[in-house]
């Protein structure tokens, strides 16, 4: 495992990487985020990581283009991709998620889903708000959340 950090508008991103995928990107204090073993060597996941990120961070990048092998359920990996069909700059509920996999009552459990996804950001968990618009949980917090809705929409 390869592990690098990154300094953001958001704080410190700790990036892991199994050498051939991105596995994780974390905020700092992140609920859910596992214990890790300290920054390391770069490998070239992670380099091309750390550049989208810079990128998206300065409102030049709005799609990432790089390997990632989350783990996770089937569902989970279902939920993951639905958060990374939300368009840049635009949100979706719970719910609307839940009919995308195809799950229409497990607005519940979409949301739990959500909630262990290990690559922040990169797969945009942030997008996702409550039924009636309102900002509800993020694992980083809803700060940091407030503060990448508005980036994109700034966008």
């Amino acid at each position: 495992m390869h592990i690098t950090t990154v300094q953001s508008p958001i704080g410190e991103l700790t990036l892991a990487s199994d050498g051939e995928a991105l596995t994780g990107l974390y905020m700092t204090d992140q609920r859910h985020r596992p214990d890790l073993p300290p920054a390391g060597d770069d490998d070239a996941i992670l380099v091309a990581a750390r550049a989208q990120l810079t990128a998206y961070f300065a409102g030049e990048r709005r799609e990432f283009d790089l390997p990632l092998r989350p783990a996770g359920s089937r569902f989970q990996r279902a939920v993951w991709d639905a958060l990374r069909a939300i368009p840049y700059g635009e949100t979706a509920g719970y719910g609307e998620l839940a009919r995308r996999v195809g799950r229409p009552g497990a607005a519940r459990a979409v949301g739990s889903a959500n909630g262990r996804n290990q690559l922040a950001i990169v797969v945009p968990c942030h997008r996702v708000i409550g039924a009636a618009g309102a900002l509800t949980g993020y694992g980083g917090g809803l700060e940091r959340k407030r503060y990448l809705l508005e980036l994109e929409r700034a966008a």
